[in-house]
């Protein structure tokens, strides 16, 4: 049986469209990606790397200070160990981006300077390739657990989708 559906207050239009306007750079950004560092050869590329990959960490720690100073949690009524998970995973989310774009930046900052492999190289194309794949992880584990309060009509998802609303009736 259906959890009847609680009245939350809904995210501000500056934080649904702060997240997914980011949603929109990060889609954006897996698109762009390349498949070889030497790629970066190309100096216009390298360059535009560079300018966004700076662009993405100003832009996540901004969302960050924004989301962290307007409304911490969308989950007032639920267990203490339910907005823990769900606090670790966003923390993780942030994290894990911004070590996505920094090691974008020190890719990059390692091939301008002539550093185009050896064992700090790898390094930082390890690190990055983690903080990838981890990213993946846990937008998985954030969307899925968006579908789980959605399919507990309990009022979290429509804090922050502005589509497929929820309904008592359904």
């Amino acid at each position: 049986m259906p959890s009847s559906m609680t009245q939350l207050t809904p995210h501000s239009f500056a934080a649904k469209f702060s997240h997914w306007g980011f949603i929109v750079i990060y889609v954006y950004a897996l698109a762009k990606q390349f498949d070889e560092v030497e790629e970066l050869e190309d100096p216009r590329l390298l360059q535009a790397e560079m300018i966004f990959a700076g662009i993405f960490l100003v832009l996540l720690i901004a969302r960050f200070i924004f989301m962290q100073s307007t409304r911490p949690s969308a989950l007032p009524k639920t267990p203490k160990r339910d907005r823990l998970l769900a606090r670790i995973v966003h923390l993780a989310m942030y994290f894990g981006l911004a070590v996505v774009a920094l090691t974008r930046l020190i890719i990059g900052g390692l091939y301008e300077s002539g550093t185009k492999d050896g064992r700090i190289m790898e390094l930082a194309l390890l690190v990055h390739e983690i903080a990838v794949n981890t990213s993946y992880l846990l937008i998985i584990v954030h969307v899925m657990a968006a579908l789980y309060h959605r399919s507990k009509r309990d009022g979290i998802w429509g804090t922050m989708v502005p589509f497929w609303k929820e309904s008592r009736f359904q």
